[in-house]
Order: C-alpha cells, then structure tokens, then sequence
C-alpha cells in the first residue's frame, strides 16, 4: 500500500514538473505574445479590479478583525453575515470573509465549506459601472446581470442551509472568539488586505499571459477563427480578459450579453485559485464551491435572458 502511494505521488510530480517545462518552452518560443497577455492582463488588474476590489476588501477585514462583543452567537445571522460581506464584495472577498469568520470560530468548517460556494460574486461596482457602463453601454443591462447573479447564489444559499439540516435555533450557542482578532484591527486589515490583492494581481496576470499564449498557438495550428480561440481560452483562465476579448470580437451578436454573462458564471481558473489559496489557509473543503459554480454556470444565463 505504500509502494503504491509512493508510486501515484512519483507520478503526479512527474506530471507537474512536464507541465511546467512545457509552459516555460511555451513562453520561450512566444515571448512576444506572453509580454501582450501579461500586459493586458496588468491593465485590467489596475482598471477595472483594483479600484473596486482594494476599498472594500479593508472595509470588510476590518470589520472581521474587530473582537467579538458577545460570546454568543445566532446561527442565521453568521450565515446571513457572511453571505452579505461575501457576496457584495467582488472576487475574492466571499472567500476571505469565509476563512476569516472560520479561523475567529464563527463558522464551523462544514458550515464555511457549504457557505463559500454561495457568498461568492462580482462585485457591484464591477458588474454595474465596468460590465453595464462599457460593455453594454447600458447600465440597466448591469442591474440586470446583478440581480441573475444574485438569484443564483441566493438560492443556492437556501439549497446549502436544507442541506446542512439547518434550523433557527431556539437558543443562541457560545463560542470561543479567536483572540487573534485583539490587537490593531485596521493595521490587520491592511496587512490582510495587500496579500489578497497581491495574489489577485499575480493570478490575473498570469493567467491573462499563458491564456493569450495558448489562444494564439490554438489558432495557428488548428485554423481556428482568433478571435472564437482567444475569447474561449481567455474565459477559462481569467474571467476578466475573457469578457474584455468577447467584447472585442462579439459584441455585435445580439445574444452577446449572454456570453458575458455564461464567463462571469464561470469566472475562469484565476479566481478559483484566488478561492482555492485563501480557502486553503483556513482548512475549508473547496468541494462545494464548484458544485456552486456549476450551479452558476446552468442558472445565471437562463436568469438573464428572461430579465432581458
């Protein structure tokens, strides 16, 4: 039985280490095109996620970091706190808000577990002033979109609390505050907050360069219409460069507005590491979370078509 652990985890690293090769090869022989990826990515990073992202993720950790009144806690308002600082604070903070509620003995690991999939969207300022004001040059279309999203984790919050068997309790329970939450709150907060963001920036970036490097090795060796393989490829590994390449090469669709909605339901692999990372360091399954995106990805779309 251990030859055999030691004889899968040989191939996995195995495996690992020729994906890295093959990446590195990859950005060797385009490094014109991994420079164009990476700086596109860079700039959408600084315009249009960081001066939504960074205000609101110190606002929330500071908030979190700030000791516990009371050592009692009512079960309904943990989860409705969290889902209400998560949901509204664009990626990542529901992850962030999650872990942090878990590691001050707030959440348990199950309830964080089932509670990150659904305290997890775009944030507002994103949706409304990036999506509905330059993508669709319609700001309703933007609330629209919001509200989909938001039907879409609400209920799937609803479907979590039944399937934890979830009950308003007659009586509020104790728990033991974290004593790591005394201290300087805000000076936390920050600290917590430049991690977040430099994990955010590193995963766009990165993810925005090896998906424009393999868009355009796709459409030269299979004669793939560009701008379909840059779009396609974008959206599974940056959401924000995937909507920004839709934007350029689909928008005179009419059903454009559900491909950016479908890549906003999916968010692409940079945010579910951003998730995976942060999820990590607190001891939270991540399981559940993809079963939410999944969830995302069928009802967003439907939602808002039907609110078009």
């Amino acid at each position: 039985m251990h030859a055999q652990n030691s004889t899968v985890v040989h191939q996995k690293q195995m495996i690992n280490i020729a994906i890295i090769w093959a990446l590195i090869f990859l950005f060797i022989l385009q490094p014109g095109t991994a420079h164009d990826g990476a700086e596109v990515g860079a700039y959408l990073f600084v315009n249009a996620l960081l001066p939504y992202l960074l205000p609101y993720i110190i606002l929330t950790q500071w908030l979190l970091k700030i000791p516990a009144v009371s050592t009692k806690r009512v079960a309904w308002k943990s989860f409705l706190k969290a889902y209400v600082l998560g949901s509204f604070g664009g990626f990542p903070v529901g992850a962030v808000t999650v872990s942090e509620m878990t590691l001050t003995n707030e959440l348990s690991s199950r309830q964080a577990s089932l509670l990150l999939a659904a305290c997890h969207a775009p944030g507002p300022m994103f949706i409304i002033g990036f999506v509905g004001t330059e993508l669709f040059g319609d700001i309703t279309m933007g609330w629209r979109l919001l509200i989909a999203i938001h039907f879409a984790n609400i209920s799937f919050f609803l479907i979590t609390l039944v399937f934890m068997k979830y009950r308003i309790p007659s009586r509020n329970h104790a728990f033991v505050p974290n004593n790591k939450t005394n201290g300087l709150p805000f000076l936390d907060a920050i600290k917590e907050s430049s991690n977040v963001i430099i994990l955010v920036a590193t995963t766009v970036i990165f993810f925005s360069a090896l998906g424009t490097v393999l868009a355009k090795v796709i459409a030269t060796t299979f004669a793939v219409d560009t701008g379909i393989a840059q779009t396609v490829i974008l959206s599974i590994f940056e959401m924000t460069t995937g909507v920004q390449s839709a934007s350029a090469h689909f928008s005179h669709l009419p059903f454009f507005p559900l491909i950016i909605a479908a890549i906003i339901a999916a968010n692409g692999l940079s945010i579910h590491m951003q998730v995976a990372v942060i999820a990590k360091s607190a001891g939270i399954s991540i399981r559940p979370y993809f079963i939410g995106r999944l969830w995302s990805i069928i009802i967003v779309p439907i939602i808002f078509y039907f609110l078009l």
